[in-house]
């Protein structure tokens, strides 16, 4: 005996909300997009044309399919047909994937996404599931939609446009030299402008127009040839110089996206080459994609940016502006790895008045019994602060003989007291204890501020408050990307450019947290 079964009997109830499970995801989606205030749908508003799909209807349904690892526009429109979960958000609304696809990159759904991360978090904080007590700031990189080998890169088109400059100079000069055309007025002497470029095939235009002129009205045969040699001469340069102009253009336009970065794609111009750690064994290949930085607490991610450096170093005090301006305000511990660890964000966090829990890259190396027994290493060296010098193994002194000062690529300055030994000629442990030629002694570089910014660190992370809360760093910001590329199975974009990647990692973030709080909250 089986149960009922008939395909031509209609089934009740209709209510699909009836199908769903209590806890299931599609009502957490539900009660965190309708938190977002109606003010900020506003935008969306359009006075002419067939009315459009509700934001609030859009954003429950991207977001749904994303918990689900639905990326793709299409497969979200075949899921509204066939997705309880989906029919039930989209309240029969069916709408094609070129309106998914177009709504997904609206500018306007950023600030939307924002709304959706500020009210999580207040719902986090409200049921006590976070402490506010300190961020957890972790980065990585992700491709970016972009093709395989479309790389332009920085010192390749510096080498080609000063190539091209020695070249259209020399070139000029012959011009000028056989009189082929007049003198140009030039701004820069050593090297011709795309307007001055424009100017010499103008020139070399309006000569090949009169040698045809001049041929066209000759009689005789032997003058008719020499005319066609000359106009010969001149299309040849002239089109030399049409490729000078058309290359100094690109040039000029590689420059201009490459911004403070060293490469770009072709198809994708916002996206930087990056080494990317494909497999378990750290094979990397460079590819195009983007440095995705995130906030964490209790595993969930609180706030979100995207870098085109591939150093996390220079992306901390952005991404603290960021968080400060658009998510909440920052706790009082900032805690990240050691990638992150430099004079000036130490500085920067502390002028926020936060407390930095940032290790520095030698941090760790400095803990080991080898490190600490290296009597070569400055670091281990006697002071005397009343002659302010360095004694070294062999008992000489190294005083202090100037300041100098260091400016990185991003503008900052760091000072340095330079420290000279007397006399390194015959000394037993040379080779050792530097590197310098024969003739040189031995300096140290001492960066006072940084010492002592180092000597802070090491004295708050041996604390036991301070150092339980570091500990936490590993298992809260990094399963966070675990979670992201294994578990949502988010490797790769799907858009381009940099405000649209933007706005797709703001709705992947938020499947993953929303994926973490429906499976702790069943």
């Amino acid at each position: 005996m089986f149960k009922y079964y008939n395909m031509d009997q209609v089934i009740l109830p209709l209510d699909l909300e009836v199908k769903l499970q209590e806890k299931d995801i599609a009502y957490t989606v539900n009660d965190l997009v309708e938190q977002i205030p109606d003010e900020a749908f506003a935008s969306f508003l359009r006075d002419t044309g067939s009315p459009a799909y509700h934001p609030r209807m859009m954003m429950k349904v991207i977001l749904c399919a994303y918990t689900q690892s639905v990326f793709s526009g299409r497969k979200m429109e075949a899921l509204l047909k066939d997705s309880i979960r989906m029919m039930w958000l989209a309240q029969g609304y069916e709408p094609s994937y070129r309106t998914i696809n177009r709504f997904r990159v609206h500018e306007d759904v950023k600030e939307l996404l924002r709304q959706c991360f500020v009210q999580f978090r207040c719902q986090l904080v409200q049921e006590k599931l976070i402490e506010e007590e300190a961020i957890f700031i972790d980065g990585t990189k992700i491709e970016a939609n972009a093709n395989k080998f479309t790389f332009v890169w920085r010192k390749a088109t510096e080498k080609y446009s000063a190539a091209l400059v020695e070249k259209s100079n020399q070139m000029y000069d012959e011009l000028l030299e056989k009189e082929i055309i007049p003198v140009i007025e030039r701004e820069d002497q050593e090297e011709l402008s795309p307007k001055e470029l424009h100017e010499v095939v103008q020139k070399l235009d309006e000569k090949v127009e009169e040698f045809d002129k001049k041929i066209k009205e000759s009689a005789e045969v032997e003058e008719r040839k020499q005319l066609r040699s000359e106009r010969k001469r001149s299309k040849q340069y002239l089109k030399q110089f049409k490729d000078f102009l058309a290359r100094k253009q690109k040039y000029q336009n590689d420059m201009s996206i490459f911004g403070e970065r060293n490469s770009y794609s072709k198809t994708d111009p916002d996206a930087t080459f990056m080494r990317m750690k494909d497999d378990y064994m750290k094979n990397g290949q460079l590819k195009a994609g983007y440095n995705v930085q995130i906030a964490t607490e209790g595993q969930y991610t609180l706030a979100f940016d995207v870098f085109a450096n591939p150093t996390d170093t220079r992306t901390l005090i952005p991404f603290l502006d960021k968080i400060e301006e658009h998510f909440f305000k920052l706790p009082q511990y900032i805690v990240a790895d050691a990638g992150y660890g430099s004079e000036q964000n130490y500085e920067d966090v502390m002028n926020r008045e936060c407390t930095p829990l940032i290790t520095y890259n030698m941090y760790r190396k400095e803990k080991k019994k080898r490190y600490k027994n290296n009597d070569f290493h400055s670091a281990n060296w006697e002071y005397d602060e009343e002659t302010d010098s360095f004694t070294c193994p062999n008992g000489q002194k190294l005083t202090f003989r100037y300041l100098s000062n260091r400016k990185d690529k991003s503008g900052f300055t760091r000072a340095f007291k330079v420290y000279e030994c007397e006399d390194c000629s015959g000394c037993p442990f040379r080779s050792q204890c530097t590197k310098a030629k024969e003739g040189h002694n031995r300096k140290i570089h001492y960066n006072e501020k940084w010492e002592q910014q180092k000597e802070s660190i090491r004295q708050k992370l041996s604390e036991e408050k301070t150092g339980e809360i570091y500990g936490k760093r590993k298992i809260d910001v990094e399963p966070v990307f675990g979670f992201l590329k294994a578990n949502l199975g988010f490797t790769r974009m799907s858009v381009r450019g940099k405000e649209k990647v933007k706005n797709e990692l703001g709705f992947a973030f938020m499947a993953v947290n929303l994926r973490k709080y429906t499976a702790m909250s069943s």
